[in-house]
């Protein structure tokens, strides 16, 4: 549930394995190459948001739609590397599948395994929450076998990244509808962040970046707006509306800066730094949405993640 880039035109030059001896690598690292393990940090805030929407405290079930998450989420990781490990035989030869540190069978069973696992918990937390779980598999398989590269991929990606933050409001019970504008929200910057990754590798256009840029500042501008304008719960907490500034400042600088670099000069480098920076700033939209509602401790926790999200990164690709 993020954007999954290619580059069509030459090796990956931002893995940082890419010079690496498949043979260095153990089992664990192969695996956590694979599933992209530092981009993880960027789903529970997902289900803290969805759930903050609701008025809802974080609860066993509002951890099981964490789990269900993360496993769906997982699950795409490895059904995008086994749909494209053809291609990646040519352009990226060091990444786990090519290079012959995991089998194509092992990634094809994990992602199936992942995926039953996924729906198994969101059973746990409720119909409710299955009812939003079955879509959204549906929607990661999809997206990793056919939708990829079609003009409905990023929209497909958005959808699946909206779905997950419903599960989030879903699994504590209540309506899915107080979280529409939160879960709206969410799927825009992921469509607009897809959308930029798809010229990654060439550049050339600065329409992407500046058109994501332009989407950066808009939700930033419908964040600051009166709490509970958009039907989402009103902030109840003077110390969430200072948290939630901050955070929303946190998302424009983390998204933006690196979009407006872009869109000055959109070479792939710049243009992959921007990806980048508009997958990290999840984390903070994800905490300032759940401060909008009222719901510190969840703005506070989801938070918490985006140092753990850059130290991995420097350890493991999240590309």
């Amino acid at each position: 549930m993020r954007p999954h880039s290619r580059r069509p035109d030459r090796p990956s030059t931002t893995s940082p394995t890419s010079n690496r001896s498949p043979r260095a690598s153990t089992p664990a690292r192969a695996w956590a190459e694979l599933l992209r393990l530092p981009a993880l940090f960027t789903v529970p805030g997902d289900a803290l948001a969805g759930a903050a929407t609701t008025g809802a405290r974080p609860d066993p079930r509002t951890l099981l739609a964490i789990a269900s998450s993360l496993c769906l989420y997982e699950a795409g990781m490895a059904l995008n590397d086994w749909a494209d490990r053809t291609e990646d035989a040519l352009e990226r030869p060091h990444r786990p599948l090519p290079s012959g540190r995991i089998r194509p069978s092992a990634a094809l069973t994990a992602a199936g395994a992942l995926t039953a696992a996924g729906l198994a918990l969101a059973a746990r937390a409720g119909r409710p929450a299955l009812t939003v779980a079955a879509p959204l598999a549906a929607t990661v398989w999809a997206y990793d076998l056919a939708l990829k590269r079609t003009p409905a991929g990023p929209a497909a990606m958005a959808t699946a990244r909206g779905l997950d933050l419903l599960l989030g409001a879903t699994a504590t019970g209540a309506s899915a509808r107080p979280a529409l504008p939160a879960a709206l929200t969410l799927a825009t910057h992921t469509l607009a962040v897809t959308t930029v990754s798809r010229g990654e590798t060439r550049g050339g256009s600065p329409l992407a970046p500046l058109a994501a840029l332009i989407t950066t500042g808009t939700l930033a501008w419908r964040l600051t707006r009166t709490p509970g304008a958009s039907g989402e719960a009103p902030s109840r907490h003077p110390a969430a509306d200072a948290l939630h500034t901050a955070l929303t400042a946190a998302f424009v600088t983390t998204s933006g800066r690196p979009l407006l670099h872009a869109a000055l000069n959109p070479s792939p480098p710049l243009t992959q730094r921007a990806v980048g920076g508009g997958i990290r700033a999840m984390i903070p939209l994800q905490a300032a949405l759940a401060a909008r509602s009222g719901a510190l401790t969840s703005a506070l926790l989801t938070a918490a993640l985006a140092p753990a999200a850059r130290h991995f990164a420097r350890r493991v690709s999240v590309t």
